[in-house]
């Protein structure tokens, strides 16, 4: 017997209200869009997936001939190949989350505009998608440490901490915040697409403003409250701490950060759930 029934499309009456019953219902979706952004990251490439290493690499070559020859600027005793690696390990994951994030609109308007689901997804794929490069500079990192460790004077510096199961917290930490200032400049993205034109930019200039190529215990004391505003600084030092050993973690800032990042998360889905409404006018 054949039963009547009818599917009620309603729309989010809170912007806060996350309907995590569709996002898991559509979560076949989610896998198939985590595939095409590591997809077409690729597509058309000679060297393919080889680039998740080979730009990490070179980029901590020059960084260690100009930072670390030329500049000398010091890496807490490590050496500065562990050193820019690491910091780059959560830098990388952070900024191409908030770039693929930050599009989300005007990337999948012709999706939207077609078919219903979750407008949550795209941006979830995008944090989800790039934690394959995560994985894969990881185990970079790891073939560097071990040689470190067992080929070099430094090993007596580098040993295997508990602390480092620590890793995944540090991880969601920094998709987190990338997703809720990537949800911010998609919502202001979806009418204005001027902040697109300068995003590469402004990452590169909060990356200055991040201890990815210098410690944070060599940053002058003057400027010490503007680096606890910047909630990556906790992070990144959190990161070569848990991995490497050593890093300036305070816990007041890295409280602070924790307590930004939700902030700019939780608005960011207030924003971005007020605009879903109504971009597809404007897009």
């Amino acid at each position: 017997m054949i039963k009547n029934y009818q599917v009620v499309l309603e729309p989010n009456r809170g912007w806060l209200r996350i309907d995590w019953r569709s996002v898991v219902e559509f979560r076949d979706l989610l896998f198939m869009l985590v595939w095409r952004d590591y997809a077409v990251k690729h597509k058309q490439t000679v060297l393919g997936p080889a680039w998740i290493i080979l730009n990490p690499l070179m980029t901590t070559l020059i960084f260690t001939q100009v930072f670390g020859g030329i500049a000398r600027i010091p890496t807490d005793g490590l050496p500065p190949t562990l050193f820019y690696l690491c910091g780059l390990l959560g830098w990388n994951y952070f900024a191409r989350t908030l770039q693929q994030t930050s599009s989300t609109f005007v990337d999948n308007a012709q999706i939207f505009e077609k078919v219903y689901f979750p407008r949550l997804i795209p941006p979830l794929a995008a944090a989800f998608s790039n934690m394959v490069p995560f994985l894969i500079q990881l185990a970079m990192l790891s073939a560097f440490w071990i040689y470190y460790r067992f080929w070099t004077d430094a090993g007596q510096y580098l040993s295997l901490d508990p602390k480092m199961l620590l890793l995944p917290c540090l991880l969601l930490h920094a998709g987190a915040l990338a997703v809720g200032v990537g949800l911010w400049i998609a919502s202001v993205t979806a009418k204005y697409r001027d902040l697109l034109q300068v995003l590469g930019m402004l990452i590169q200039l909060w990356m200055y403003a991040t201890p990815v190529i210098y410690p944070l215990s060599e940053a002058p004391p003057r400027y010490f409250w503007l680096l606890a505003l910047n909630p990556m600084a906790q992070v990144i030092e959190s990161f070569r701490y848990l991995l490497l050993g050593q890093g300036t973690v305070d816990p007041m800032h890295y409280g602070l950060s924790i307590g930004v990042s939700l902030l700019v998360l939780l608005s960011g889905i207030m924003i971005f759930q007020r605009t879903e409404r109504t971009f597809i006018d404007t897009i």
